[in-house]
Formats: structure tokens, C-alpha cells, sequence
């Protein structure tokens, strides 16, 4: 028996926050900014996404079914909503997986490659270091990486 497949989010201008601590945590979240809702509404479909959304009106026009009208400002409750209305799984595994400027998922990189382009501290001091086949962006492990921790420790919290 095989998973079922993530669900995919459209993360509209109003809640980017939200989006980008849901790539954190690996779910695959484009972004939308600015859209008219006929262009939001579109992609969702396109993609078959998930509107993630705190525009009321735009929910009310009824443009697409899959949406999800997040109740709160803060995007921590939001993430605490989405988490509990679609039954998302924190799996450590996955969090830091995914692009989080433009959604991709990233890939390992040799340590050597690296070695021009990133500072000397963080070349001396990691080990594993990962790029974006899309943006080329690099990521590794820092300071982020302990304030994420406790980041998530507040949406365990109930």
C-alpha cells in the first residue's frame, strides 16, 4: 500500500508567511502576488492546488472548491490550522527539503563544489550543503535551523 500523495498549496499574497514555514516543512506551496482571483483560481486548477487563503470574498465567489479560508493573522495559527484540516505529517526528514524561494526541491552538493562560493566559517564549520537545480541558490545548516526548532516547538503547542 502506497501513501497518498501530498497535497499541493497555492499560497495567495495575503499569507506568504505561511507559505514559506509549509516549504520548510517540505510541502510543495507556490506563491501568487500579485493575482487577480480569475489568475489565483486558474493556477489552483492548473496545478491542482489547494488556495490557501484569508480573503473572505474570494472564497464567497465560489471560483474554486479546494480552498481553505484561514481564520487567523498569525502565520503560526495558520500553519495550525492547515496542519489539522488536511492531516499533514511533521517528518523531520522532510523539513528543509524544498527551495524556499522557489519552491524546487533541492539537491546534495559535494562540499568541495561549494568551496568558492560560500564563506570560509561556514565551509570550515558544515558538513552537507544543498542547491536548488532551479535558482542555484545554496542552503546548509545554521543558525535558521535552531530557531526553526523552536519555531516548531510553538506549533506543537495546542
Amino acid at each position: 500500500m502506497t501513501d497518498a500523495p501530498s497535497p499541493k498549496f497555492l499560497a495567495d499574497e495575503n499569507v506568504g508567511k505561511l507559505g514559506r514555514w509549509l516549504r520548510i516543512i517540505g510541502y510543495d506551496v507556490a506563491y501568487q502576488s500579485p493575482a487577480l482571483d480569475a489568475q489565483l483560481a486558474l493556477k489552483a486548477l492548473r496545478e491542482n492546488r489547494i488556495i490557501l487563503t484569508r480573503d473572505r470574498e474570494f472564497v464567497e465567489r465560489r471560483m474554486v472548491e479546494r480552498h481553505l479560508l484561514l481564520t487567523s493573522q498569525d502565520p503560526i495559527e495558520q500553519l495550525k490550522q492547515v496542519i489539522q484540516v488536511f492531516g499533514l505529517k511533521l517528518d523531520r526528514n522532510s523539513f528543509f527539503t524544498r527551495c524556499l524561494d522557489c519552491n524546487t526541491p533541492i539537491e546534495s552538493v559535494p562540499k568541495a563544489e561549494v568551496q568558492s562560493v560560500v564563506p570560509a566559517y561556514v565551509y570550515r564549520t558544515q558538513d552537507q550543503f544543498h542547491r536548488c537545480p532551479s535558482c542555484d541558490k545554496l542552503f546548509w545548516a545554521g543558525s535558521h535551523t535552531t530557531n526553526f526548532q523552536d519555531w516548531l516547538k510553538r506549533v506543537g503547542e495546542t
